[in-house]
Order: structure tokens, then sequence, then C-alpha cells
């Protein structure tokens, strides 16, 4: 029986588009500034204190701290101070109302669903924590923050490996097999089946009512068939 539902972000409940082509560029167009216009303050000074360390390099200045980072953005690269600094653009940019974080219609509905069959809700992405958060505190549906139980970034581990689902399974106090994990990515879904998880992929590519099977693993177009057959 399934009592918790682990979800991935972008391709899954919201469009992988708005992080790519929204809120990505909107924080690139803004590191320089951000970091000139805060540079002594403690909370920046850390994230570039962490950058100098993960660089190699003395990053004793902003333009030379932003050439860093951009240069991070151009090799996607997941360092977790290029995440932290995101995530503190990203909330001035909520904040003002500039930005408000897309998710699928099906997602809302299903989410809603759960919640009132008593089942609990996770969020397990590549971004940083307060990315997360943000992202469902400012969302297109409103504040949701009170229907999410936690949430989970790589600091818990890479989402390719299975250990990493059994550190979110111990941490819930859930067993893998009631643990149901829905992501767009295929080594996402191989590493939490081996976790023990239930898994089904969302393929945002399919109509929206597809229902099919791609080795082994059931996947679907969208959640609309996916949340009254849970719980």
């Amino acid at each position: 029986m399934i009592t918790s539902v682990l979800l991935d972000i972008e391709g899954t409940v919201g469009d992988i588009a708005f992080v790519r082509e929204v809120l990505f560029p909107y924080a690139r167009r803004r590191i320089a500034q951000t970091l000139q216009r805060r540079w002594g303050d403690p909370e920046i000074g850390a994230i570039a204190a962490e950058a100098a360390h993960a660089a190699g390099s003395a990053l004793a200045r902003p333009d030379a701290a932003a050439a860093q980072f951009l240069a991070w953005m151009d090799q996607d690269r997941k360092v977790t101070p290029l995440k932290n600094l995101q995530g503190i653009i990203w909330r001035e940019g909520y904040a003002s109302g500039e930005l408000k974080a897309h998710l699928y219609p099906d997602a809302i509905e299903a989410m809603a669903m759960w919640r009132k069959k008593g089942l609990r809700l996770f969020i397990y992405s590549s971004g940083s924590l307060e990315a997360q958060k943000l992202y469902f505190e400012h969302s297109v549906a409103g504040n949701l923050a009170s229907a999410i139980d936690g949430y989970f970034d790589t600091t818990t581990g890479p989402k390719t490996e299975a250990d990493s689902y059994l550190k979110i399974s111990a941490t819930i106090k859930a067993p893998p097999a009631s643990i149901l994990f829905l992501t767009d990515a295929p080594a996402e879904v191989a590493a939490a089946a081996k976790a023990g998880l239930q898994v089904r992929r969302i393929d945002r590519t399919r109509a929206p009512a597809y229902v099919g099977e791609e080795g082994g693993t059931t996947v679907l177009g969208s959640f609309a068939s996916l949340a009254a057959a849970t719980g």
C-alpha cells in the first residue's frame, strides 16, 4: 500500500521549459549585479567562499566570482554554491511577483487528491532545497507549501543511485515499497526501482491519457489516470 508519494519537479509536475527558459536565464542575467550589490552580506560571503573552495581559486572580487558562476552555468554543472546563489536570485524574483512557478493542472489535481486520501507528499529534485520550497510557495496555483511534507536535493545523494532513495525512505520512516516515485528520467526510475520503491515514469510528450510500459516500467502521459488509483 502506498503511503507516500515522492515527486520530481522538472518534466514531472512542472514544465521543464519553465526552468530552462525562465528560471535559468532570469538568474543568469542577475548573477553579476547580485554579487556586486550584496558582496558584503554574510549570506553571499558564505556562498562565495564555498564557490572558491569548489573552484580552487580565490574569487576575491565580485567580477571574478560572477565569471566562475557563469562558467558553471555554461557547463551545466550541478554545483552547490551555484544552486544556492540561483536560489537567492529566484527568491527575490518570486517575492517581487516577477516569477510564478509552472505546475501542470493534472499534477495540481493529483496532489490535492493524495492529500485528501492522507498520503504524504515529498519532493526530490536536483534544485536546492530553497529553490524547491520557493517553487511551491509561488506557483501558478498559489502557495502549495502546506501540501508538501518534505524536500530532498542532491545533498541526500545523486538521483541516479539507489542509496539515495534508501536514505529518503529511512528519513521519512516509510518502507521503500510504500513509496511511489514519479519522474521523467529513466535513470532515476532504474535507481528508485533498485531501491525497492514503486515507480512510474511520466512522459509529457505523450497524450495525457497515455498508459503504457517500457522496459518493465509503467509510463504515463500525465497524472490523469494515476491519482484515483493511488492510496
